[in-house]
């Protein structure tokens, strides 16, 4: 790996830069200084995003940056090419932030202003749905859907959660039942709710604060979805904290303070949203940690499904037939 990593440096002109290894999660992400200017040069998973999804990435966080958000800008190489293949593994540039997360998903929020913050993050949000929805998209740009199949069809985009291994036989028949319920719910919002580019993962790690300045960042995950996606993604790493209705409303509150969106479904899109984590854990199942995020992925998409099929008054919620109370 050292060898790829300077033949990524030499590919960028980084001649004689100090580089360290900062994140090892759906990417390998270092940090370079070179010339009193730092950056982050990341090494993609193998098989996780093709090159054309990673090339589109790439031009729609440069569009967000010319339409006034803070985020990540590519850095072309030496050669002018914002993505290089070596050695069969992806590797581009961006800029580096000199902000600091907001929080650590997992552990209390500790931040002097947290309705504020929500506020901010819910404005941000929003801005970056409007320049995404004035923005030509140029040829050939592709990133996946976190539509109806790519949430609970046959391949969703971060799996089968309904075929997690270690779900009991009570649960697998409570998310079989929940797909089919999400299935029909979702199938009456296509065409209706409102729906483009997301950025589909602005949680606390993803969110950096600097100074009063808020950065966005990490679109591995970003794709065509749901707007209320966006919302709920923000929204389900927060729910165990005490004040999370005031957060909750702090969120949506600076959202609509500059853009438009019927919130009447984000109940739904906090349920599908849950549930993709149950599936994006089974091929990680290996990894450090993964039993504990898989028990609390699972219990988190249970309680919601439990809420949300006793709020539809349906039997089926995997508990002898009757309505969750």
């Amino acid at each position: 790996m050292t060898d790829v990593v300077d033949q990524a440096l030499a590919l960028w002109g980084f001649d004689g830069a100090t580089c360290r290894l900062i994140a090892e999660r759906e990417n390998r992400v270092f940090r370079v200084d070179h010339h009193g200017k730092a950056y982050a040069l990341r090494l993609h998973r193998a098989g996780y995003r093709t090159d054309a999804e990673l090339w589109s990435e790439l031009q729609w966080v440069a569009e967000l940056g010319r339409g006034g958000l803070n985020v990540p800008a590519p850095v072309p190489s030496a050669a002018g090419k914002v993505l290089h293949i070596v050695e069969g593994i992806q590797i581009d540039v961006l800029t580096w932030l000199s902000g600091a997360p907001v929080g650590e998903t997992g552990k209390p929020l500790q931040t002097n202003d947290r309705i504020g913050l929500f506020h901010k993050i819910g404005q941000e949000m929003a801005r970056m749905h409007m320049i995404s929805d004035a923005w030509t998209l140029p040829e050939g740009f592709t990133r996946c859907q976190w539509d109806r199949a790519g949430l609970v069809g046959d391949a969703p985009v971060w799996g089968r959660f309904w075929e997690n291994p270690t779900l009991s036989d009570d649960q697998r028949s409570m998310f079989q039942s929940l797909r089919d319920s999400l299935q029909s719910d979702l199938s009456r919002l296509e065409g209706k709710s409102d729906y483009g580019l997301i950025h589909a993962d602005l949680v606390r790690e993803n969110v950096l604060a600097d100074g009063g300045e808020l950065q966005l960042i990490d679109f591995d995950d970003a794709g065509f979805g749901f707007r209320l996606f966006d919302l709920a993604t923000t929204l389900l790493k927060n729910r165990s904290e005490p004040d999370y209705q005031a957060l909750k409303q702090a969120l949506v509150t600076g959202y609509l303070s500059i853009r438009e969106i019927d919130l009447a479904a984000l109940d739904l899109f906090l349920l599908a949203r849950a549930v993709t984590y149950v599936g994006w854990i089974i091929p990680r199942m290996d990894e450090a940690g993964s039993e504990a995020r898989n028990a609390r992925f699972i219990d988190i998409a249970t309680d919601l499904a439990h809420e949300y099929l006793a709020r539809m008054g349906s039997p089926r919620d995997g508990r002898n037939g009757d309505a969750a109370s």
